[in-house]
C-alpha cells in the first residue's frame, strides 16, 4: 500500500478542518509556500484571546493584562519545544513578523556585533532574498563604521541543487566568522541537508538557518541541525500573517537580543501560533511530511514524461520510485511554449491557485519565471490529478 493509500484516511479527517478549503471545494490552493490555511483550532484559538483576554503584554497587573504576559512567555516556551530545544534555559524564543524581519534582525541587532574588520561570511545567493540582501545590507551597515568585511557565496552542487559541503569546507578560512543556509528550498523544493554544515564549517561558526519552508512542514530539530539560529514565519505555519520567531541558542557569539525598545508584540498572532504549534504536533509533522512529498511525487512522475514542460530542480527525484532525497512538498516547472504568467492565469480559471513569477529568488537564482506548486496536509490525490489533467492538454 503507497502512503497515499495509508494515510488517505487521517488526510481527510485533517482536511476537514480547513473551514476556507471546505467552503470551497472547486478550488485547489496549491500556493502554501507563500502563506498556509488556517485550521478551525487555530481560528478558535484567536477568537477566544480576543474575547476573553485581549490586553497588552508586560504592561498591565489586571488580570487581562496578567493573561496575555503569559500566553507570550507560554508561547516562546512552545516554540523552544516545538524545535526540540535541548537546553532552553540558555536558548532564547523572540517573536517578529516573520522569516524575513527575523532574518534581517539577526543581520543588523547581532552580526555586526560579531564581526571584526576582516572577517568573512557565508550566505546563499540562489535561495529567497530575504536570506541574502540583510546580510549585505550588515556588510555595508558595517563599512560606514570602517569595518570591512568580505560576502562569499554558499556553494551549491549543479547537479542535486542542494549545498556542496566539500567546495563549502575549502572556503572556509580562519576568518569565516558566520553562515546563513536555507532548510527547505522556496523554488527547488529540496531539502538543503544543513545537518551536514556543522562538519564543512567547524565547530565555531555560528550557522543561521532560515526555516521559512521547513517549519510547520516537516520535523524540526535543532539539537540534530546544530544551528545557532531558527528563523521561520508562522503564517507559513498555520498561524497568522505577521507572526513569526527567532530561536536563537547564544552558544556561539555573543548573546542575541533585539535591539531598540520592545513595543507591544503582536500578540492575536502569538495566540494563532501557540495553537498552530499544538495543533501540527496532533496531526504529526512526520505523517504530513510523508504526505505532502508524496503527493509533490505523483506530481513531478507525470511532468518528467511530458515533453513540454520543465522541472527545476534536482532531475535524478523526478520519478515517483526514484531513490534520490524528493521534494519537500514543492515542485517548480516551466512550459516551454506557455509563459509563466499565462499559464498560471490558465489555471487559476480553471480553480488551481498557484504562485507564476521568479519567486523572489536571490541574485544566483533563476533568470525565467515559473510556476510554483506548493503543498500542504489539506491538497488531495484528486486535486493532483485535475491539475495533471489539465496541464496534460497543454
Amino acid at each position: 500500500m503507497s502512503v497515499l493509500d495509508d494515510l488517505q484516511d487521517w488526510q481527510a479527517e485533517l482536511r476537514a478542518q480547513f473551514p476556507i478549503i471546505t467552503a470551497n471545494p472547486d478550488q485547489a490552493y496549491l500556493d502554501s509556500a507563500a502563506t498556509s490555511q488556517k485550521p478551525q483550532a487555530v481560528l478558535d484559538a484567536v477568537h477566544a484571546y480576543l474575547t476573553t483576554a485581549n490586553a497588552n503584554a508586560g504592561r498591565g497587573s489586571y488580570p487581562w493584562a496578567n493573561a496575555t504576559t503569559a500566553l507570550v512567555n507560554r508561547t516562546r516556551e512552545r516554540v523552544a519545544r516545538f524545535l526540540g530545544d535541548p537546553d532552553p534555559s540558555r536558548s532564547g524564543v523572540h517573536f517578529v513578523s516573520g522569516a524575513t524581519e527575523g532574518l534581517r534582525t539577526v543581520a543588523l541587532d547581532w552580526l555586526p556585533a560579531h564581526l571584526r574588520d576582516g572577517d568573512e561570511i557565508i550566505v546563499p545567493f540562489a535561495d529567497h532574498q530575504a536570506n541574502a540582501l540583510p546580510w549585505l545590507e550588515a556588510r555595508d551597515l558595517l563599512a560606514r563604521q570602517g569595518v570591512r568585511i568580505t560576502v562569499r557565496e554558499l556553494p551549491y552542487q549543479k547537479s542535486s541543487f542542494d549545498y556542496d559541503t566539500r567546495a563549502l569546507a575549502e572556503l572556509v578560512t580562519e576568518r569565516t566568522a558566520f553562515v546563513s543556509a536555507t532548510h527547505v528550498h522556496h523554488v527547488y523544493g529540496g531539502n538543503m541537508n544543513v545537518h551536514r554544515l556543522r562538519a564543512a564549517v567547524g565547530p565555531d561558526v555560528p550557522i543561521c538557518l532560515d526555516a521559512a519552508q521547513s517549519v510547520g512542514h516537516l520535523p524540526v530539530d535543532v539539537a540534530a541541525l546544530d544551528v545557532d539560529f531558527v528563523v521561520f514565519s508562522g503564517h507559513k505555519a498555520m498561524a497568522l500573517p505577521g507572526s513569526g520567531a527567532i530561536w536563537a541558542r547564544n552558544l556561539r557569539g555573543p548573546h542575541f537580543t533585539p535591539g531598540g525598545w520592545s513595543g507591544t508584540p503582536n500578540t492575536a498572532g502569538i495566540a494563532a501560533l501557540e495553537a498552530a504549534l499544538d495543533w501540527l504536533d496532533a496531526a504529526g509533522l512526520d505523517r504530513i511530511e510523508q504526505w505532502t512529498v508524496a503527493l509533490a511525487a505523483r506530481l513531478t512522475d507525470t511532468l518528467r514524461r511530458l515533453d513540454g514542460y520543465e522541472v527545476l530542480g534536482c532531475q535524478l527525484s523526478l520519478a515517483a520510485d526514484s531513490v534520490v532525497q524528493r521534494r519537500e512538498g514543492i515542485v517548480t516547472f516551466r512550459h516551454r511554449g506557455i509563459g509563466a504568467s499565462d499559464l498560471g492565469f490558465i489555471l487559476a480559471a480553471q480553480g488551481f491557485m498557484v504562485r507564476a513569477d521568479g519567486h523572489c529568488q536571490g541574485r544566483a537564482g533563476e533568470r525565467d519565471s515559473s510556476v510554483r506548486v506548493s503543498l500542504h496536509v489539506y491538497n488531495t490525490v484528486a486535486e493532483i490529478d485535475r491539475l495533471l489533467s489539465v496541464l496534460t492538454t497543454m
